[in-house]
């Protein structure tokens, strides 16, 4: 089995993940705001699935929490329900072209914020609208710029 390299850059890009969510932005882009950690975890784990997968979203769900003040465990649930999903279909998703992508994960992260609706209506913090899922079509939409973006940095880092 060959032996992993540069994992150290993995971590970064969710640090850097991390810090682009709690990004300032414009209040009317607020709402849209990309779903930044699910898209890179998302990336990672089609790419090296035995670098990235549960314990890894889980983890970076509870870093997330902690930098949201949300209920702990919050975007943890959401995050390992993406990793879940993904990895799951990860055969397929790995044939698909990035537009087909881009419209499954649509749905991925479409179910994910409709969890994280159902989580806060639970605690009280309902928003008032459906305009929460707005997240997930940005970021579907954001998709393929990632990948590239991600895979370009992994070949040319070397990172297995």
């Amino acid at each position: 089995m060959p032996r992993s390299r540069n994992g150290w850059v993995i971590w970064l890009s969710f640090a850097v993940a991390l810090l682009l969510s709690v990004a300032p932005m414009p209040s009317f882009m607020e709402t849209g705001r990309p779903l930044w950690l699910a898209l890179f975890i998302t990336y990672w784990s089609l790419a090296l699935p035995h670098r990235v997968g549960m314990a890894s979203a889980w983890l970076l769900g509870l870093g997330e929490d902690v930098l949201y003040g949300t209920l702990l465990g919050q975007n943890a649930m959401t995050l390992a329900l993406i990793t879940f999903l993904v990895l799951s279909l990860q055969q397929r998703l790995r044939m698909f072209p990035l537009w087909q992508q881009s419209m499954v994960l649509l749905v991925i992260f479409g179910l994910a914020q409709l969890v994280q609706l159902w989580l806060q209506a639970l605690t009280g913090n309902r928003p008032p609208t459906l305009v929460f899922v707005l997240p997930a079509l940005v970021s579907a939409l954001l998709w393929p710029w990632v990948s590239l973006a991600l895979r370009g940095v992994q070949h040319r880092l070397k990172v297995s």
